[in-house]
């Protein structure tokens, strides 16, 4: 097993996302709190906002977090289980959902909750067919999301990547 560090090339970006008195806004997240679910859970309930808050984390232009923490409930999606032979993020996330650890024969699949924001406007059908989609990037399948829970614009300029 590669251990692989996550340093500043490694993280993309690591947002939350949270909506108050109906009005979306996005904060930029540390790295430090990046190193495994639970620190990355504890930072993201700062932000209670009108539904929680949704933290959004892509790691090296490969795979992303999502995480949705409501009052005492963490619900949580990983884009690709693989990403867990290398990431101490993503080994977190398999651990915590009390999955196998994935070896260099799997195949890419998600991981979680595929109806993590389907009462924000993304079913779960949906979601997954977003990450059947193999020819985009983390930040373009987090942008179609941002897109479609009604904070695309506010993602594209804190992200700088244009919605698809």
């Amino acid at each position: 097993m590669t251990e692989v560090s996550q340093g500043s090339e490694a993280v993309d970006f690591a947002l939350v996302a949270y909506r108050e008195e109906g009005v979306w806004r996005i904060e930029e997240i540390g790295e430090d709190r990046l190193h495994d679910l639970e620190a990355l859970t504890a930072e993201l309930r700062r932000w209670p906002g009108d539904f929680g808050s949704l933290g959004l984390v892509s790691i090296d232009e490969d795979f992303f977090v999502l995480v949705r923490v409501a009052g005492d409930q963490t619900r949580v999606l990983l884009s690709d289980v693989t990403a867990a032979t290398e990431w101490p993020i993503a080994r977190s996330v398999v651990e915590t959902l009390e999955l196998p650890m994935p070896d260099d024969e799997d195949e890419q699949l998600p991981a979680g909750d595929l109806g993590i924001v389907a009462d924000l406007g993304l079913p779960a059908m949906d979601m997954g067919a977003l990450l059947d989609d193999y020819d985009l990037y983390p930040d373009e399948i987090l942008g179609d999301i941002a897109h479609k829970l009604g904070f695309g614009a506010l993602y594209e300029e804190t992200v700088g990547v244009p919605i698809t």
